[in-house]
């Protein structure tokens, strides 16, 4: 079993950053990958980013490519999304999710992923 705490999230300006974080606890391996996920109202949860926890592969959505960037601190067992350049669509409850993807399954699936942590709210002033 993993738990996953999520910290991190606020409001801030368009254009600013936040960064938050994902810290996993319990029985996980280096073939392990965190996705973190959104969903704003009224629309489904998206792929924001991922890292495979052993190569530390990283994968973005488009919308967020260049402006977030995810990275792990194996010693901390936390995986972190900086977000910078901010913009009023970012707004939404971010999730991360973490699990061991078998061979063939995309990391950009909710449905990969076994745990979840709970959700932080970002939101982006205008």
């Amino acid at each position: 079993q993993v738990h996953l705490v999520v910290s991190g999230g606020g409001l801030v300006q368009a254009g600013g950053s936040l960064r938050l974080s994902c810290l996993a606890s319990g029985r996980t391996s280096s073939n392990y990958a965190t996705g973190w996920f959104r969903q704003a109202p009224g629309k489904d949860r998206e792929f924001v980013a991922g890292i495979i926890w052993g190569s530390r592969s990283t994968y973005y959505d488009d919308s967020v490519k260049g402006r977030f960037t995810i990275s792990r601190d194996n010693a901390k067992n936390t995986v972190y999304p900086q977000m910078s350049s901010l913009k009023p669509e970012d707004t939404a409850v971010y999730f991360c999710a973490a699990g061991a993807l078998s061979i063939g399954v995309s990391l950009r699936n909710p449905s990969s992923y076994d745990y979840w942590g709970q959700g932080t709210q970002v939101t982006v002033s205008s």
